[in-house]
């Protein structure tokens, strides 16, 4: 199953809404090096400012359709009471669309509003996270920082996920290499493939995108581009059924079979609030 990413230049304020037809044309770049899935960004095409109104995913709706192609897209969601929900949308290779992941962790307040192109309040939603099947693979997405939640991709794993999307917002900075050690981990506890990618507001930070895998990388950039990878799914199933052997050479570069270790009886505790100091 081939996947591509997207870490583009993106468009903000009253300009947000030149990023749907950027949009079209990654996706049509994507469709061309014969990927099956393209994921964008945190709130890309968007809107991620409430004070854009336009629509950023029927025009990818249509596209996807058009293409054959799957895709993970970016956008806010009016919660109800002047807040909003930070969305991933999952569209399918005939439009349709199967799933909606609104942002969780953490509880609101969060640091949107001082990011001056998005500036909203955040309100977490409450439903837990789930996978999807987009060109016959078993998905999951969080968002952004959610990556330093293991618990989150575990429950994702646990549901099938082959692979993990973590599409990123932006001003990672000074963060990125813990970032990518992150998205590598996520990969390696689950046994799972895993990606990120960014919006690039200025053109001097780097990005943090990456696709990874429970054995390696396979592709980085900081700039902006499509970074596409192959991902052997055989591969993956192999892993989460072998178990670990002392044997020299190693058949594989990770440890297998960590989707067993599980012992929810001895983890009880991680489900009790901490004590009030």
């Amino acid at each position: 199953m081939r996947i591509a990413a997207v870490q583009p230049r993106s468009h903000a304020n009253e300009d947000e809404h030149r990023n749907v037809d950027d949009a079209l044309r990654w996706m049509e770049r994507a469709s061309a090096a014969a990927a099956s899935l393209i994921i964008f960004p945190e709130g890309y095409p968007g809107p991620t400012n409430p004070r854009n109104t336009f629509d950023g995913l029927s025009p990818l709706r249509d596209a996807a359709r058009d293409l054959s192609l799957c895709v993970i897209a970016g956008h806010l969601a009016p919660a109800g009471d002047g807040t909003h929900h930070v969305v991933l949308s999952h569209v399918d290779a005939d439009g349709s669309l199967p799933y909606t992941y609104r942002r969780t962790t953490p509880e609101g307040p969060y640091i949107y509003q001082d990011i001056p192109v998005w500036a909203f309040d955040y309100s977490a939603a409450d439903d837990m996270p789930r996978v999807t099947t987009l060109a016959e693979t078993t998905v999951g997405s969080l968002v952004c920082s959610e990556v330093y939640v293991p618990e989150l991709s575990r429950i994702l794993a646990l549901q099938g996920a082959q692979l993990l999307a973590f599409p990123a917002g932006g001003a990672i900075n000074e963060l990125r290499d813990s970032w990518r050690t992150m998205v590598r981990a996520r990969a390696i506890e689950n046994l799972a493939y895993s990606v990120a990618v960014q919006n690039l507001y200025d053109r001097t930070d780097p990005g943090v995108g990456i696709i990874a895998g429970p054995e390696g990388d396979l592709a980085t950039a900081t700039g902006e581009g499509l970074l596409v990878a192959d991902l052997d799914l055989d591969r993956l199933d192999w892993l989460r059924r072998e178990q670990e052997k002392i044997v020299f050479p190693k058949p594989y570069a990770t440890i297998p079979g960590v989707l067993e270790w599980r012992r929810p009886t001895l983890y009880a505790s991680l489900t009790v609030d901490a004590p009030e100091e």
